[in-house]
């Protein structure tokens, strides 16, 4: 099944009606796109559509969090984390507020909106931030577990989600730890440490090299900030080599939280694979993905040079 993690999180928002009387939500006048629509039609008296307004939105979602309520506050992640910074930062952060920023439409799958749309940066913006966590769901399943999490968590919180549909490898039992990776499949060769969209293209190609006999080891780090640094540095430990896949920009995302553990801990051989110094462009998804170097073959060219350095 494919089903796109932000459909996930608009589903997640149904749930927490009745889970949760406190969670509220806020969006940009753009509750179709981001799914917070189906939040409004249920529950019309705890949804705020604060119109093409993303600061103001930030800044009434700190207000509301000082009241006591859990507000999600949702748009596309090029704006959460661009245009309303300055409110994420000194009114969110800052005095640690317990808002919960939903950034749909992140990476250039994003496609045909176009490259000043697609957020490539958001994952570095809001890793740098004091008391922000960060979190980027692989699939639909975990998507809406982070969802149920984050709404029992204190504290800032950025959740990334996608536009375009993706392969569910979860099963329905799936139990969300924020802050602990998962390891979706062993190996002894090289470790693939992948987030987002790039889990499902880490898997498929650890099942491409197995066929070559190259036993590569897969990791979901779904939690990015909070590093899980002792997951790191066991992978890095048994393999020796690690890559790392993110749909983001290379600079201060994931590649570089675990270059950052690694060089300090353990260091050991490491590529990373992710957009490469440049913003994306208008296209298909696929297609994007294949012209940026985010696919399961560019992973399983990287795993090969590796090998023989």
């Amino acid at each position: 099944m494919n089903t796109a993690t932000r459909e996930a999180y608009g589903n997640a928002l149904v749930e927490l009606i009745e889970k949760n009387e406190d969670v509220v939500v806020l969006d940009a006048d753009l509750a179709h796109a981001t799914k917070t629509l189906k939040f409004s039609q249920k529950c019309p008296e705890r949804f705020f559509n604060m119109g093409i307004a993303e600061a103001d939105m930030i800044g009434t979602a700190a207000g509301l969090a000082t009241c006591g309520k859990i507000p999600f506050a949702s748009t596309f992640a090029v704006f959460a984390t661009g245009r309303a910074f300055d409110q994420v930062r000194n009114t969110v952060c800052y005095p640690n507020l317990n808002v919960k920023i939903v950034g749909t439409h992140a990476g250039i799958t994003v496609g045909p909106d176009g490259g000043s749309h697609e957020a490539i940066e958001d994952i570095a913006i809001m890793r740098s931030l004091p008391n922000m966590s960060v979190i980027v769901p692989s699939d639909d399943v975990e998507a809406r577990a982070a969802v149920l999490a984050a709404a029992e968590m204190k504290g800032p919180m950025y959740l990334r989600m996608a536009r375009v549909a993706s392969p569910t490898y979860h099963k329905e039992d799936y139990v969300f730890e924020f802050g602990k990776g998962e390891l979706v499949k062993d190996g002894k060769d090289v470790t693939i440490i992948a987030t987002g969209l790039m889990v499902p293209k880490a898997i498929e190609a650890a099942g491409a090299l197995a066929e070559e006999g190259i036993d590569a080891q897969v990791a979901n780090i779904h939690t990015i900030k909070p590093l899980d640094e002792k997951m790191v540095v066991e992978c890095a430990k048994k393999t020796g080599r690690v890559i790392t896949v993110e749909e983001a920009t290379v600079y201060g995302g994931l590649g570089s939280a675990v270059c950052e553990v690694l060089s300090d801990k353990y260091p050991v051989p490491i590529k990373r694979i992710g957009v490469q110094d440049k913003f994306g462009k208008s296209g298909d998804a696929d297609k994007l993905l294949e012209e940026y170097g985010l696919t399961a073959g560019k992973i399983m060219e990287t795993a090969k040079e590796l090998l023989r350095e």
